[in-house]
């Protein structure tokens, strides 16, 4: 018995000679066995965790907006009973995190039913930029809106309050130090931010959320408020990579408001371990967009919806990481075959090439080509037969009559010259007889058959392939 994943020149063999659809067939089973192998292997779990909830202390920190005379124009109030999340990606041990995008085929989307919260004098658009120092003494500065790549503040990593067993350096003079069990553990026992500061920079680059005057109007800056970032164009990036905790934990957003939260996200990781080549891993996928290396990860999605798709491998619209079978949707049935023009078998309604199929005059990979190209071989109609097809030396002709008829065969080559005539007498019944071809030319040729007083020969073509 062949194992499939253990002989592949056998499994290719197999493919070779098999009709297409059990082709199809096969190759689907294959390529299931590598997808039940593999999927989601880097990446383990999205983790939303309730950082805080502000009370009615924190809603005494009034920051005020003014103009540029310095007049107060407006003002920002952290309202009583707002939760701030924090969001995570885990990851397999040796696998990073390095972005976190929107692109043409995959929306970024955080949004609320309610306002975000940013401080408006110590806020940051990123967890990089939140300065350490204003964590601990500026208030609700702690509770800021930003995305990030692992770090909370400049010099600290944000990890979950349940990993964290240093102690807290915030919640003081009355504010953050509400200690609603809704929130879990109080920021006053532990902070969430990782007391062995960063002594190597971590590069962390962005798109689509800063402008170049270094302003930031989307729900993480402090220019407007706002109550959704949608976006297929931004992202937050690290080349190397980011996996700073032993949890493999990565702190990706900080979210704070009053309302219901929801988001889509997309992440490419690298797995350091095997290739370190990127995968990518997003909320949803189009139609075909399986086959391109996106993987549906559904737990990027929040709150979790039941996405719908194909089902079937048999068809391009095949989507395996859906949650569940909608036959609607498989719409283009998968087709194995030869896609190039010039071959014999060229198949246009093809959907997947197999050039390991593709059959020409003069080569065709040391198989019959009466196999993948019936119309150049023996699948005959008429009464005339010649096989082996490709032939290397010794021809076989077979014909036969029903009644006494004189019959002669004559071989033209490629320019329509006469290479060979052979008379085989009065037939009656089938006879046989061996054409020695071994002093023509590689190429393909034309038989006429001429059997009896018909009016047309039936014609067969061969090819000559010497090895």
């Amino acid at each position: 018995m062949i194992n499939i994943l253990t002989e592949p020149i056998m499994f290719l063999l197999l493919l070779i000679n098999f009709k297409i659809n059990t082709m199809k067939s096969i190759l689907s089973i294959f390529t299931l066995i590598f997808i039940v192998t593999s999927l989601h292997a880097q990446l383990e779990n999205v983790i939303v965790e309730k950082y805080y909830i502000s009370d009615a202390n924190d809603a005494k920190d009034i920051q005020y907006i003014t103009n540029d005379n310095g007049d107060n124009i407006d003002t920002v109030i952290l309202e009583e009973g707002s939760t701030t999340y924090r969001i995570y990606i885990q990851l397999k041990h040796g696998c990073k995190l390095t972005k976190v995008y929107g692109d043409a085929n995959h929306t970024l989307n955080i949004s609320s039913t309610a306002n975000f919260f940013n401080h408006i004098d110590f806020g940051a658009s990123f967890g990089k930029d939140i300065n350490n120092t204003k964590v601990i003494s500026k208030r609700t500065v702690a509770l800021d809106t930003w995305l990030t790549l692992g770090l909370a503040t400049k010099t600290n990593y944000g990890v979950m309050k349940t990993d964290d067993k240093d102690g807290s350096i915030i919640g003081k003079n009355g504010f953050l130090i509400n200690n609603d069990p809704g929130a879990g553990i109080p920021l006053t026992i532990a902070d969430g931010l990782d007391s062995t500061k960063v002594t190597k920079p971590l590069i962390l680059v962005s798109s689509g959320i800063i402008n170049k005057n270094n302003d930031d109007s989307t729900i993480f800056g402090s220019l407007k408020v706002g109550k959704q970032f949608i976006s297929n164009d931004a992202y937050i990036g690290c080349n190397n990579g980011v996996n700073p905790a032993s949890s493999n934990k990565v702190l990706i957003a900080q979210l704070t408001t009053k309302g219901e939260i929801s988001f889509k996200l997309n992440v490419q990781v690298i797995d350091t371990s095997n290739s370190g080549k990127p995968i990518n891993f997003v909320a949803d996928t189009a139609s075909g967009d399986y086959a391109k290396g996106n993987i549906r990860y559904k737990y990027l999605s929040y709150p979790q919806e039941k996405v719908c798709g194909c089902n079937d491998p048999n068809y391009l619209e095949y989507m395996p990481d859906r949650d569940c079978d909608n036959a609607a949707l498989c719409i283009k049935e998968i087709i194995f075959g030869c896609m190039d023009p010039q071959a014999c078998n060229y198949d246009p309604t093809a959907t997947n090439n197999i050039p390991t199929l593709c059959c020409y005059p003069g080569k065709c990979a040391d198989r019959d080509i009466s196999l993948v190209c019936p119309d150049l071989g023996n699948k005959m109609k008429s009464k005339a037969l010649l096989y082996p097809n490709p032939v290397n030396d010794q021809l076989t002709i077979e014909v036969t009559s029903d009644n006494d008829h004189e019959t002669k065969i004559e071989i033209y080559n490629s320019y329509g010259r006469i290479v060979k005539i052979k008379n085989l007498g009065v037939v009656n019944g089938t006879i046989t007889s061996l054409i020695d071809v071994s002093d023509l030319e590689n190429g393909m040729y034309l038989v006429h058959f001429f059997i009896g007083d018909k009016d047309k020969p039936d014609s067969k073509i061969f090819i000559k392939n010497t090895h």
